[in-house]
Protein backbone atom coordinates (compact mmCIF):
# COMPACT_ATOMS: atom_id res chain seq x y z
CA UNK A 1 0.00 0.00 0.00
CA UNK A 2 2.44 3.10 1.16
CA UNK A 3 5.49 1.16 -0.79
CA UNK A 4 3.11 2.21 -4.45
CA UNK A 5 2.87 6.07 -2.99
CA UNK A 6 7.13 5.72 -1.62
CA UNK A 7 8.02 4.17 -4.54
CA UNK A 8 10.42 6.23 -7.55
CA UNK A 9 9.60 4.07 -10.36
CA UNK A 10 11.87 2.24 -10.51
CA UNK A 11 10.79 -0.22 -8.36
CA UNK A 12 12.83 0.65 -5.28
CA UNK A 13 11.07 2.45 -2.61
CA UNK A 14 12.30 6.35 -0.67
CA UNK A 15 13.18 4.43 2.66
CA UNK A 16 13.04 5.91 5.95
CA UNK A 17 15.92 8.45 5.39
CA UNK A 18 14.59 10.12 2.40
CA UNK A 19 11.34 10.32 3.99
CA UNK A 20 12.94 12.33 7.26
CA UNK A 21 15.30 13.93 5.16
CA UNK A 22 11.99 15.56 2.91
CA UNK A 23 10.32 16.05 6.85
CA UNK A 24 13.21 17.58 7.42
CA UNK A 25 13.33 20.12 4.47
CA UNK A 26 9.56 21.06 5.27
CA UNK A 27 9.75 21.92 8.65
CA UNK A 28 13.10 23.81 7.98
CA UNK A 29 10.78 25.55 5.41
CA UNK A 30 8.00 26.20 7.60
CA UNK A 31 10.14 27.87 9.96
CA UNK A 32 11.62 30.35 7.43
CA UNK A 33 8.70 31.31 6.61
CA UNK A 34 7.14 31.94 10.10
CA UNK A 35 9.87 33.63 10.67
CA UNK A 36 9.17 36.05 7.71
CA UNK A 37 5.58 35.94 8.29
CA UNK A 38 6.64 37.41 11.88
CA UNK A 39 9.28 40.42 10.77
CA UNK A 40 6.40 41.79 8.55
CA UNK A 41 3.45 41.43 10.79
CA UNK A 42 5.81 43.16 13.20
CA UNK A 43 7.60 45.91 10.69
CA UNK A 44 4.24 46.80 10.01
CA UNK A 45 2.93 47.36 13.88
CA UNK A 46 5.73 49.63 14.00
CA UNK A 47 4.80 51.19 10.93
CA UNK A 48 1.38 52.09 11.81
CA UNK A 49 2.72 53.93 15.15
CA UNK A 50 4.90 55.98 13.14
CA UNK A 51 8.01 54.04 14.02
CA UNK A 52 10.70 53.02 11.74
CA UNK A 53 11.78 49.25 12.12
CA UNK A 54 14.82 49.89 11.21
CA UNK A 55 16.16 52.48 13.40
CA UNK A 56 14.62 52.10 16.60
CA UNK A 57 17.45 51.09 18.43
CA UNK A 58 19.03 54.41 17.51
CA UNK A 59 15.82 56.11 18.18
CA UNK A 60 15.66 54.60 21.42
CA UNK A 61 19.22 55.45 22.23
CA UNK A 62 18.58 58.92 21.50
CA UNK A 63 15.63 59.48 23.91
CA UNK A 64 17.32 57.90 26.37
CA UNK A 65 20.20 60.51 26.07
CA UNK A 66 18.07 63.34 25.87
CA UNK A 67 15.70 62.35 29.05
CA UNK A 68 16.19 64.15 32.41
CA UNK A 69 17.04 60.74 34.18
CA UNK A 70 19.94 60.48 32.31
CA UNK A 71 20.77 64.27 32.61
CA UNK A 72 23.56 65.08 35.01
CA UNK A 73 21.61 66.40 38.45
CA UNK A 74 22.01 70.39 38.58
CA UNK A 75 23.27 71.72 42.03
CA UNK A 76 21.46 73.69 44.22
CA UNK A 77 22.25 76.63 43.74
CA UNK A 78 22.15 75.92 39.89
CA UNK A 79 18.58 75.04 39.96
CA UNK A 80 17.87 78.08 42.29
CA UNK A 81 19.03 80.52 39.75
CA UNK A 82 16.41 78.64 37.11
CA UNK A 83 14.07 78.90 39.97
CA UNK A 84 14.60 82.78 40.07
CA UNK A 85 15.04 83.32 36.31
CA UNK A 86 11.95 81.89 35.87
CA UNK A 87 9.80 83.80 38.38
CA UNK A 88 11.70 87.09 37.28
CA UNK A 89 9.85 85.94 33.58
CA UNK A 90 6.88 85.68 34.57
CA UNK A 91 6.87 82.51 33.77
CA UNK A 92 5.96 80.75 37.50
CA UNK A 93 3.92 82.89 39.87
CA UNK A 94 4.79 83.59 43.43
CA UNK A 95 3.48 80.90 45.23
CA UNK A 96 5.05 78.57 42.22
CA UNK A 97 7.96 80.20 42.76
CA UNK A 98 7.74 79.60 46.64
CA UNK A 99 6.75 76.17 46.53
CA UNK A 100 9.22 75.25 44.11
CA UNK A 101 11.82 76.83 46.32
CA UNK A 102 10.73 75.29 49.47
CA UNK A 103 11.02 71.55 47.06
CA UNK A 104 14.10 72.46 46.13
CA UNK A 105 15.66 73.01 49.53
CA UNK A 106 14.00 69.96 51.07
CA UNK A 107 16.66 67.52 52.06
Amino acid sequence: MFGDLLSDGSGEGVGAFGILWGVGAVVIGLGFVAIVVTIIVRSARMAKRGQNPFTVQEDLAYQAVQSRTLAPEKSLEQRLAELDDLHTRGVISDDEHRAARAEALRP
